[in-house]
């Protein structure tokens, strides 16, 4: 890699005395059988500094005064002064701060991290110049903002709801907002010395972490940045990239230590105790854990979790509830006994985890009907804070039922903390958790990020979370960033955590999660229209998108794993030269002929099983053939296809890993007898030929479907019975007997209809191919089977030596330019560019629409759909455009919303064409549904004319938070479409999203934070 950058490593220290404790048996309570060691021992506070350096840098700074780049350490006057002795971590990320030069600080929840921002930002005011804050959520920077607004004199805000002294010194603002101005050229960047990126590891996020890609490639040079992170395994990477991309130094400064250490205890479901499976000094105790398994009772009783009464939740809505949330795993019971235990024992406060809202609520309700922690005193304290807080509600809000319902639990020092509450009740919650005024706090994991809010004791009431694709068990880097909240740092003297665990958990699920390696941050970087807008709209052109692919974090990582590559090559070609050669010529004729059929039967597959085109074939009975990447499952008979993926069921871990499609086939497959079981369920293995085994149903991607047979055979009604099962396998069994060279295959062109031109080419060319291979002279001697399986083998190793080296020699460029090409297809085809690629009105609009999709949002526009609604109906049409939770109730809506969403959807259907058209991966109908969201159009549609909270509320099943965030989003996206309309001269337009933005704009939704 050119211009690599060099890198200095060292390690600081520093010994602290500390107490050591011996083993604790299982089946007590975390302190009982744990005694003091007369021996004390040094605790080692280390922290590990690298530093990457661009090549042919020289330093100009004093180091008698600021240490070397190396070995960074500043000996003059302090910008700020702590009322502490800084870490070793926070000494030297002080001292390369300094050293005016960019670092990284990667650091456990809770180790101090906030203190290294915080002297940069000491340093612009003493250096008269000016710092940015950046954090990934609006929430979080109110938080950040009141938290800095206490230290500092002149902070400012700027989130897209909230705009407070945008001239200030010190500008806390959300990343988007970071990346507008870079953008637009913003001339308040010419006076910014440091820019802050907080919570850094949130860049692999899929949908926005590219946003933070971005900002960072489009910053100048001159600004230097610190970036906080929790602890994760790449930090020096990532300091390579920066380093490369600024020509600038970039330290590292990384510490796993924990100033307060943790013991991590195991509770089984239906005990009566708690087992140490890992002690504050990070030994695993595996004796403890095999005691754990043998105490879990026949059979599990839920003795305490009940719905709220008459299905009334917190959220004080009668139809109440959760999407997709599962049943408590923890028996409500077991909470009770955990927390009643804490509790006695002194351990609060307590945050209880739990992956799902409704779950938090339902044990919420439980304890407190069992349980008080606050004394009189303290409720007084409570009651005087809460109603000092709804005094900026209306008096009709403040008696809405998730304001009333909250105030009989917090008395209780009991509290709920997640995304689906109102915003002032959520602030309202974390202040007195601050306080100490709420003992016990049920939240998700949402409450791990951001502010410091630590607890002595943290409980997980499950260990398995659903990500979007399926449930898995918690990586190590999220249990490691949720746990941490345990232990305050000056208070405890060690942390407790406790996680509620079942059979299901192996001893190597449990070890991985507590003790395995923070995850590496992975690029999710991606080309979006706007981005590529933008950039072909920047006047002085010193960014193209060209620029942007070559230099992202992405491109970097591809790069830097090349050597890696090649040396698998290497290995891969030493392997090959030593497999038998004779006959090669004829082989090697032979194989590419059986290659070739397999490429092109993949890539009529491709086409085949697109669902507008498919679906209609897959019906039960119907014999299709799986494979998942190199395993080969055979034949299976299709039971059933459906649109989302189960939540749980017996399937290879493999095959959920294409996320192509949202489409999963139930299929009977041969499977062998024995079953992995290295997650909740037993997991099947395909049967090799020959071998006995069972069928079983198996949820498959549609992406792995690689062949759809004629022939369908019947299955029985029930299949649970093993016979039933058997009956099936013995049925195709049969038909492979009597096709000894094939079942029949649907033809495509003639059964299927498909009569594209391209595709009847592949069809025709496989079918010559075929031809070949019969009449090849190796077809007829296969017979020699370990011949041609050594040449195969070696093959295959060239084979994947050469992909290798394709790899090496295009890098993700080629990728990335072939995707350009086809987006900026699009971008002419919808008129927001000329056949120069020079900028029209549509794509002048266009880049200022980033909330909700541009490409819809300014075809609606342009095509005169907007004109023709009222400004309450442009609301509601808008509000399709911001992702939400999905309601579960039947959408009726009446005639004058239908109308306008086929509008949309008629809309959207056509776009997704071109961008098919145009050799984008787009499905169309998968595209409508993602982009066009009628869940809350008619609760939109009544609080614009004027409706009260409390009536909207009743219209839906979703949570008043996630009403009031969609909202809010809501109102930030009409202004882009006010800011697209002027751009473009139609003031008619501007003036009714002005009057759209304003309607939606009163009551509860935007009442002011706390923290403000």
């Amino acid at each position: 890699m050119e211009d690599s950058p060099t890198l200095g490593k060292r390690k600081a220290e520093e010994n602290v005395d500390g107490k050591s404790n011996t083993s604790h048996e299982g089946g007590d309570v975390p302190g009982e059988a744990v005694q003091a060691d007369p021996k004390r021992r040094n605790l080692v506070r280390t922290c590990i500094h690298e530093v990457a350096i661009p090549s042919g840098y020289v330093s100009t700074v004093d180091e008698t005064l600021h240490g070397s780049i190396s070995d960074p350490s500043y000996k003059g006057p302090m910008a700020k002064t702590y009322p502490f002795t800084l870490d070793p971590f926070q000494q030297v990320s002080v001292a390369c701060l300094e050293r005016n030069e960019s670092v990284l600080v990667s650091a456990h929840t809770s180790a101090g991290k906030t203190a290294v921002a915080e002297y940069a930002i000491a340093m612009a005011f003493r250096d008269k110049q000016r710092v940015i804050y950046t954090s990934p959520l609006k929430a979080l920077s109110n938080q950040k903002y009141r938290e800095l607004s206490q230290e500092f004199s002149d902070v400012g805000l700027m989130t897209g709801d909230v705009s407070l002294s945008p001239n200030a010194t010190c500008l806390v603002m959300t990343t988007e907002i970071l990346r507008g101005m870079l953008y637009r050229g913003s001339e308040l960047l010419k006076e910014v010395a440091w820019v802050i990126f907080d919570e850094i590891h949130y860049m692999k996020d899929r949908e926005r972490g590219v946003v933070w890609e971005e900002s960072i490639i489009f910053l100048p040079p001159a600004i230097k940045m610190v970036f906080l992170s929790a602890t994760m395994s790449n930090a020096t990477e990532f300091a390579e990239w920066i380093c490369k991309l600024h020509s600038q130094p970039c330290h590292v400064v990384y510490t796993d230590f924990r100033p307060t250490p943790l013991q991590h205890y195991a509770f089984p479901i239906g005990g009566s105790g708690l087992y140490l499976v890992v002690d504050e000094k990070e030994q695993f105790r595996e004796d403890n854990f095999m005691k754990l398994q043998e105490v879990f009772p026949k059979k599990i009783m839920d003795d305490g979790l009940a719905p709220a009464k008459n299905g009334l939740g917190l959220h004080g809505n009668a139809k109440g509830g959760s999407k997709g949330a599962k049943p408590a795993k923890a028996p409500g019971g077991d909470i009770y006994r955990i927390v009643k235990m804490i509790m006695e024992k002194k351990f609060q406060p307590v945050i209880i985890f739990s992956f799902s809202r409704r779950e938090c609520e339902q044990h919420a309700l439980s304890i407190m009907s069992k349980l008080d922690f606050n004394s009189e005193e303290e409720k007084q304290d409570v009651e005087q804070v809460f109603q000092n807080a709804i005094l900026c509600l209306n008096e009709e809000d403040r008696n809405l039922p998730a304001v009333e319902l909250m105030l009989p639990m917090l008395r209780r020092g009991i509290a709920v903390h997640h995304s689906g509450l109102l915003p002032i009740i959520k602030e309202l919650v974390e202040l007195l958790f601050q306080e100490g005024l709420v003992k016990a706090l049920f939240a998700t994991e949402t409450f791990a990020m951001g502010l410091n809010m630590p607890a002595k004791t943290v409980v997980f009431t499950q260990l398995r979370k659903f990500d979007g694709d399926n449930h898995r068990w918690m990586a190590s880097g999220e249990y490691i960033q949720m746990s941490g909240r345990a232990g305050r740092r000056g208070k405890d003297e060690r942390g407790i955590s406790i996680i509620i665990v079942d059979e299901q958990m192996e001893m190597k699920t449990c070890k991985e999660m507590i003790m395995g390696k923070p995850a590496p941050l992975v690029s999710t970087f991606r080309l979006s229209y706007y981005t590529l807008l933008n950039l072909m709209s920047r006047a002085e052109g010193q960014f193209d998108q060209e620029y942007v692919i070559k230099n992202s974090f992405h491109q970097f990582q591809h790069e830097k794993a090349l050597p890696e590559v090649e040396a698998r090559v290497s290995k891969l070609e030493q392997e090959a030269a030593i497999l038998d050669a004779s006959e090669e010529a004829a082989l090697a004729e032979y194989h590419k002929l059986r290659l070739h059929i397999s490429q092109l039967e993949k890539q009529m597959m491709h086409e085949i099983s697109r669902p507008e085109r498919v679906l209609l074939f897959l019906v039960p009975g119907r014999l299709v053939k799986v494979r998942d990447g190199v395993t080969e499952w055979g034949w299976g008979v299709i039971v059933n296809t459906v649109k989302k993926p189960p939540a749980s069921g017996i399937l290879p871990s493999t095959i959920l890993t294409n996320r192509t499609s949202s489409y999963l086939v139930d299929t009977l497959l041969h499977c062998t007898s024995t079953m992995t079981s290295d997650g909740p369920r037993p997991k099947p293995r395909p049967a090799l030929p020959g071998q006995k085994g069972e069928m079983h149903v198996v949820p498959v991607q549609l992406p792995l479907i690689c062949s759809l047979s004629a022939l369908r055979v019947a299955i029985p009604q029930d299949l649970r019975p093993p016979e039933a099962r058997q009956s099936v396998l013995m049925a195709v069994q049969e038909l492979e007997k009597r096709f000894p060279k094939g079942l029949p295959k649907l033809d495509p062109i003639e059964d299927m209809g498909i009569d594209d031109p391209d595709f009847v080419k592949i069809v025709k060319e496989v079918e010559e191919t075929e031809q070949k291979l019969l009449c090849h002279p190796m077809h007829k001697s296969e017979q020699d089977e370990n011949q041609y399986k050594s040449f195969q083998r070696k093959a295959e190793l060239n084979n994947e030596a050469h992909q290798l080296r394709l790899k090496m020699r295009e890098s993700q460029l080629h990728k990335f330019r072939e995707e350009l090409r086809n987006r900026s297809r699009v971008l002419k085809r919808l008129g927001h560019i000329d056949a120069d690629g020079v900028v029209q009105l549509k794509g002048r609009a266009a880049c200022f629409i980033d909330t909700g999709d541009e490409l819809l949002a300014t075809e609606l526009m342009f095509n005169g759909i907007f004109n023709e609604l009222d400004h309450h109906q442009v609301a509601s049409l808008a509000s399709c455009f911001i992702p939400c939770d999905k309601s579960n109730d039947v959408i009726h809506l009446s005639k004058e919303l239908e109308k306008p969403l086929q509008q949309l959807q008629d809309s959207a259907r056509r776009i997704a064409e071109v961008q098919r058209e145009c050799k984008l991966d787009v499905n169309p109908e998968e595209y409508v549904e993602s982009i066009s969201r009628p869940y809350l159009m008619d609760i939109i549609y009544h609080w614009s004319k004027g409706a009260s909270f409390a009536e909207v509320t009743s219209r839906t099943d979703v949570f008043e938070g996630s009403i009031i965030r969609t909202t809010r989003r809501l109102e930030e996206f009409l202004n882009q479409l006010k800011a697209a309309a002027n751009a473009i001269g139609d003031a008619a337009l501007e003036k009714k999203f002005e009057a759209s933005s304003g309607s939606i704009r009163h009551g509860i939704i935007f009442a002011n934070s706390l923290y403000l």
